[in-house]
């Protein structure tokens, strides 16, 4: 099989050749800069210049030789950066974005963290009509995508992700700021309601744009990274997630399945087991990172037996403790347990839970993708 056909397989629930692999092509699946850096002197190739995937969590773009190497089935399609905007710098080592967020890394740190939200005075529908949004027609976000999705699409057999992400939960909670988010759901949610869908219009119009650019040369669109869960629980009750939440992301789902007949791909981190069944309602068809430190992750021969006959699963391998502190011995066994429990019947795509960190070995990450590369084959023999 292609890598093409291999991908498709899996995600419409049927067994191909071997598992598909991924490595920073989808979304939450990726490794930091620092990481990189040691995983590619590691395996003995020429040292480079890293690229930058997103600038907050310090994530790298992931080289060529790298993906050949793993056998990685997907290669990812960026948007350009707005014409209109740079972003600006602020204090010693941070940054104001396109939205106004401001970011800043502390010393010593690996990643920005939200300082500013510039919203956190707005709170109500007069407000959000004055506040400055990004232009989402800016022509530079579009510049030359159509032709790199026909090259990607049409002179490789690599299954190619649009990434689009129009998350919009977690960005009106920095917008805002995290303690008038939360109170805004619970005490003004009409105004939750409609900042949510502000915030939605503006990236749904850039998908819109996306989607008219590269026609039928994807297979796969990266809907939304937008976490609903954390270790224990879900972030909000599933009765305000049912209330609140889950009407806009029907939208913003129903706006793909009416324009394009790629997969849907969402990604959420955490303890989401009670609301699976809410995801696969409104049109998810690839669930990530299955995040298995978190409550009701972790059984997932359980989640294949549940949700397995209407949903692909795409991560699984552990980065809470097996990736940073396991031998390579422990990471091929925990490889070896999630195809064996995902896996069966196919709809299964092997990554890490999210972006493998600075302190993981990189013993360990070759590891992960030789032992997938090697175990994956079908039919398992496990």
């Amino acid at each position: 099989m292609t890598s093409r056909e291999r991908v498709l397989t899996t995600l419409s629930l049927a067994e191909p050749d071997r598992v598909p692999i991924d490595l920073a092509q989808a979304g939450g699946d990726g490794i930091t800069i620092r990481a990189y850096e040691n995983l590619v002197r590691h395996l003995g190739l020429p040292e480079r210049p890293v690229r930058i995937s997103a600038k907050s969590s310090q994530s790298a773009l992931v080289d060529e030789d790298v993906l050949e190497r793993f056998h990685v089935d997907f290669r990812r399609l960026d948007l350009g950066a707005p014409d209109g905007w740079k972003d600006q710098p602020v204090g010693e080592d941070g940054y104001r974005d396109e939205f106004g967020l401001v970011r800043s890394r502390p010393s010593g740190g690996y990643y920005y963290d939200l300082v500013e939200s510039p919203m956190a005075d707005i709170d109500t529908v007069e407000g959000l009509r004055r506040y400055d949004w990004p232009d989402p027609d800016d022509p530079g976000r579009y510049r030359g995508l159509r032709e790199r999705a026909e090259a990607l699409y049409r002179r490789t057999d690599y299954a190619v992700v649009l990434q689009v992400n129009c998350a919009f939960f977690l960005r009106c909670a920095e917008l805002r700021g995290w303690e008038n988010f939360y109170v805004d759901l619970a005490g003004n949610p009409e105004f939750a309601v409609a900042l949510m869908n502000r915030y939605l219009d503006i990236r749904l119009r850039i998908a819109e744009r996306a989607l008219e650019e590269v026609g039928e040369n994807i297979d796969i669109v990266m809907v939304s990274t937008d976490d609903l869960g954390m270790n224990d629980r879900t972030i909000i009750s599933p009765q305000m997630y049912r209330e609140l939440i889950k009407p806009i992301q029907r939208r913003m789902f129903d706006f793909f399945k009416a324009r394009t007949r790629a997969r849907r791909f969402y990604h959420t981190d955490g303890a989401v087991y009670p609301i699976i069944n809410d995801l696969i309602e409104i049109g998810i068809e690839a669930l990530n990172p299955i995040q298995v430190s978190a409550a009701g992750m972790g059984d997932t021969a359980r989640l294949k037996e549940e949700f397995g006959d209407r949903i692909a699963f795409w991560g699984g391998i552990d980065t809470h403790r097996v990736l940073p502190y396991g031998t390579p011995e422990d990471v091929r066994n925990e490889v070896r347990r999630r195809i064996a429990d995902l896996g069966r019947g196919g709809g299964y795509v092997l990554c890490s839970v999210h972006n493998v960190q600075p302190e993981v070995p990189p013993e360990n990450v070759v590891a992960m993708f030789d032992g997938a590369h090697q175990l994956g084959r079908y039919p398992l023999s496990f």
